[in-house]
């Protein structure tokens, strides 16, 4: 060993001190384990929380597909309410509350306090959650960004106290620490004194239901859940944002109303188009199919001793007693076998035998669609059009798990840009970190191309290095009238509403299977413009969802779906059904128009040989004129041609099929007359989807 001072004596002599290694027993005792929370507090990107606008989506978002999910299961028709309010400069406070069934005391703490702790992951059904980390993360955050608690109050029954809790994670064990009550929480009475100590400590709770009818009186909520988070985040309107979130929930969830009061006070409210909730999935167990070398070795040891066909009987769906002994024949192991006594030689004798073995697909009845007629209804109350069409794909599996392609398209009607009022645009300027006025308008409006934005700044005549940050209220107005006047649909990109389990997913859209799917496909062939490997331009709103007892997603921030060749495929066909409506719509729009336009022509003219023929041979005028003019009407008679609301032809059965509706224009029109304000698409009542079975008439093009 060198002496204390060889290092300071090599550097007295010029020479490179010796670097001190380290050894075995140095390193091992810095070796120690961490946390799930802890890891995820270190890496809180990989849950959406990457930035403060994301961060605030993000809980909305996990708290209301908490809440979907509780009512559905509960079979409650949904009421949600979201209420995000400012405290200080970039830090909000945010409320969701539900009418659930609520939940029991004992597991408040662990569900809203511990990560990777829930009811979804074990279980193959559909569901909005799988992780069980969502809610539990966005707590965790906020207590990372502003020190404070997840606070949460729930109501099981009318008659029982309702449970009140201010709970923080523990990153380094991962468990919840509950800071009221002296640890145990606190139970709130029922009935009025309850309603005096809510009010006494400003507790936040929604205590009546808003009526649906005019004149009835409001509801007690009799049961539901309220979790309220204070983090640092940023609000933003417009594309990504949660007032868009909010908005696609409604499409996919006509069953849900839901209440939302942002951070400017203003209240909106997204009512339900229907009572019925979806069907309730079923638990299957797993595929033989999906089912890993490994996951079969620890399966083996976990169960309880039993003969190897009853194993494979019990553990899997789809395998028969008959299945099962030809699985053991294949892989030369009697039915008799005991499971718990088989070697990894046997296993793996098991494992290829299921791989050669046919076995039925698993059942569908683990997943619950949309379906036809409300992906329609849902498409057509919030986004406008003049067609809309939905397709439900033939339920299909990938790696053992089933799952369901939907499809909805509206063509048509104005875009975001040209629905916006001028105090909305106001404030959507003074949001926007946009540099210049042309990314200011593709990034917050959907729909909105690069060339869409350059006419309407050509129009505004504002230069292409302006900032809209800087933009004085007259320009303001200006931009305004600009967007409401400029065609945009010539230069409109296809929007794109993807969803997965009835969630939206709003970020990392070109890393999603879908929007591969969409930019592969041939659009030309159905009438629009595209670019090779883009979206296709035109007033086109497209929605796309998957259904699925374990959605494959790239990330745990569960915002892109990835490409299985099975799930491409089943993407492909579904929009080649929509796209085969849309094309035939689109044939038919541009023949009446044509024909419309031949017999302008006609007219302009058979006044005028009407007269010069008469002065010629001294024939009736009146009557020379009303002969051409029925020759014309019979020449171009596509114009006037009647197509009921599934698009075909009034008594000609060659039409679109079903699942179409064609708006008509006229009425819509007439619906959106109110000038400088929020256009809306037609009430339900004018126009209804169907399936076929109504006679009622609307025209095709005017």
């Amino acid at each position: 060993m060198p002496a204390p001072n060889a290092t300071m004596d090599a550097a007295a002599n010029g020479k490179k001190p010796r670097r001190r290694r380290e050894t075995a027993q140095s390193m091992a005792a810095k070796q120690q384990s961490i946390s799930v929370s802890e890891f995820f507090a270190k890496n809180r990107h990989l849950l959406g929380f990457d930035n403060p606008r994301k961060a605030l989506l993000t809980t909305v978002k996990e708290a209301v597909d908490n809440s979907l999910d509780a009512c559905e299961e509960a079979g409650i028709v949904p009421e949600i309410w979201v209420h995000i309010e400012s405290t200080k400069k970039d830090r909000y406070k945010i409320g969701i509350q539900d009418n659930g069934p609520g939940i029991v005391k004992k597991q408040i703490p662990l569900i809203f306090g511990k990560l990777l702790y829930g009811s979804k992951f074990h279980r193959l059904r559909m569901s909005r959650g799988q992780q069980g980390i969502g809610i539990s993360a966005a707590g965790m955050y906020g207590m990372l960004t502003t020190g404070k608690p997840v606070k949460i109050i729930s109501k099981t029954s009318v008659r029982k106290p309702t449970h009140y809790y201010e709970i923080q994670i523990d990153t380094k064990t991962n468990t919840p620490e509950i800071l009221n009550g002296k640890g145990n929480g606190v139970d709130i009475p029922p009935n009025d004194a309850g309603r005096k100590y809510i009010l006494k400590h400003g507790i936040e709770w929604v205590a009546e239901y808003e009526p649906e009818s005019e004149g009835a009186k409001p509801k007690d909520v009799r049961s539901g859940t309220r979790v309220t988070i204070e983090l640092e985040g940023k609000h933003h309107r417009g594309r990504g944002s949660v007032d868009d979130y909010l908005e696609q929930t409604a499409i996919s969830n006509p069953h849900v109303t839901l209440h939302y009061l942002d951070p400017d006070g203003n209240q909106h409210t997204y009512h339900r188009s229907t009572r019925e909730l979806p069907k309730e999935p079923k638990e299957i167990k797993p595929h033989p199919y999906g089912v890993e070398m490994g996951r079969l070795i620890a399966m083996f040891k976990d169960q309880p001793p039993t003969s190897l066909s009853q194993f494979l009987t019990t553990s899997f769906s789809r395998v028969s007693p008959a299945v099962a002994r030809k699985i053991c024949e294949a892989a030369n192991l009697s039915t008799r076998a005991n499971s718990r006594k088989l070697k990894r030689e046997d296993a793996d004798a098991i494992y290829q035998a299921i791989q050669a073995t046919k076995i039925s697909a698993p059942s569908t009845d683990c997943i619950a669609p949309i379906g036809e007629e409300l992906l329609i209804t849902g498409l057509h109350q919030v986004v406008p059009g003049e067609f809309f069409t939905a397709a439900t794909r033939p339920p299909s599996v990938y790696r053992g798990n089933p799952f369901q392609i939907e499809v909805a398209l509206a063509y048509g009607g104005a875009t975001q840009a040209q629905k916006v009022t001028l105090s909305a645009l106001q404030q959507l300027i003074q949001e926007s970190d946009a540099r210049t006025l042309r990314q200011f308008l593709m990034n917050t409006f959907d729909g909105v191309g690069a060339d869409a934005a350059e006419r309407i700044r050509n129009e505004a005549g504002f230069g292409a290095r302006q900032s809209p940050a800087k933009f004085k209220s007259s320009e303001i107005e200006r931009l305004h009238a600009a967007m409401r006047n400029v065609n945009l649909s010539e230069g409109q990109s296809m929007q794109v509403l993807r969803y997965a389990n009835r969630v939206p997913l709003q970020f990392k859209q070109r890393d999603c299977a879908i929007t591969e799917a969409v930019m592969n496909m041939n659009w030309r062939a159905y009438g629009l413009s595209q670019s090779r490997g883009s979206l296709p331009n035109g007033p086109l709103t497209l929605m796309v969802h998957l259904a699925s007892v374990w959605v494959p997603f790239t990330s745990e921030s569960k915002e892109a779906i990835a490409a299985y060749p099975e799930i491409l495929k089943e993407l492909r066909l579904g929009l080649q059904a929509v796209g085969r409506k849309l094309g035939i719509y689109m044939r038919r729009r541009k023949k009446v128009k044509q024909e419309n336009e031949r017999r302008s022509v006609f007219l302009r003219y058979l006044g005028e040989v009407a007269r010069a023929v008469s002065d010629i041979n001294g024939a009736d005028r009146d009557e020379l004129y009303a002969n051409l003019l029925r020759v014309a009407e019979r020449k171009t008679a596509e114009a006037d041609i009647k197509f009921d609301d599934r698009g075909r032809k009034v008594a000609d059965q060659n039409g679109f099929g079903k699942h179409v509706l064609i708006v008509d224009q006229e009425q819509q029109t007439a619906d959106d007359a109110p000038a400088d304000t929020t256009a809306t698409s037609p009430s339900p009542a004018n126009v209804k989807p169907t399936n076929g079975s109504n006679g009622h008439q609307q025209k095709l093009f005017d």
